[in-house]
């Protein structure tokens, strides 16, 4: 199994065969094939190209895909899989992430009913509230062989304002799990600069102080009332 740095490699550097779309996508996403020597495997590609635009989101979301992965490595929740930014791809300047090879089954609410996979979404649950995710959907979690939970479709993150749109209100007035306290405590205290490439300013000072926030109430927040707390669909 590749370590998590070969895949970034694998997927900067590998051919890229567009295999088809994506259904159900609201922007234009590719399922590619890549290939670096004898060394392949599938990718999600979505070139900045083919966004709508939004009221309340500036474009590049894919740049935000990107940022969602780093910020996973950088503060020790590793829940978003290998993503990369990418300018020589088929249909121009994109993110590219490591296709996960799920249960599709699955989803947020199989997952909770099972009670088997509590600590894992409780640490996406704490990862959210940091990057602000304005869209966790039920089918955004993809669970693989070996039971492991990977949060995908990340693009709508780290917007200043409080966006949290998420089904994951399950947690809501328990504490937050200390590894998510640790990454907070890290983000108070320094971000990691790679994010800085990806985000404005006043996004990154919006991160730091979403950390600072969580790590003083040290509990999942409940659903609030001055904004859509929900994603539509659900699932």
């Amino acid at each position: 199994m590749p370590t998590p740095q070969q895949w970034c490699q694998l997927l900067l550097r590998a051919e890229m065969e567009i295999l088809g779309k994506m259904p159900w996508s609201s922007n234009a996403t590719y399922l590619v094939e890549l290939t670096d020597g004898a060394l392949s495997s599938r990718g999600i590609y979505k070139p900045g190209r083919g966004e709508r635009p939004l009221w309340d989101f500036p474009g590049g979301l894919f740049r935000r895909e990107v940022a969602a992965y780093e910020l996973g490595r950088a503060v020790g929740l590793a829940v978003v899989p290998e993503t990369v930014l990418r300018e020589d791809a088929p249909l121009g300047v994109g993110s590219v992430q490591r296709f996960i090879d799920a249960r599709f089954e699955e989803h947020y609410f199989t997952m909770l009913e099972s009670g088997n996979y509590q600590e894992q979404l409780m640490m996406i649950a704490g990862f959210d509230l940091l990057a602000n995710n304005a869209d966790r959907k039920g089918g955004h979690l993809l669970i693989d062989a070996v039971d492991r939970i990977w949060a995908i479709d990340n693009g709508l993150c780290f917007h200043i304002e409080d966006k949290l749109r998420t089904v994951m209100w399950d947690f809501a007035g328990e504490k937050i799990p200390e590894l998510v306290l640790d990454a907070a405590r890290l983000l108070a205290g320094e971000v990691p600069q790679v994010l800085t490439a990806l985000l404005e300013e006043d996004e990154i000072l919006a991160l730091v102080e979403r950390a600072e926030f969580y790590l003083s109430s040290g509990i999942f927040p409940h659903p609030p009332d001055d904004h859509r707390a929900y994603p539509w669909p659900l699932v």
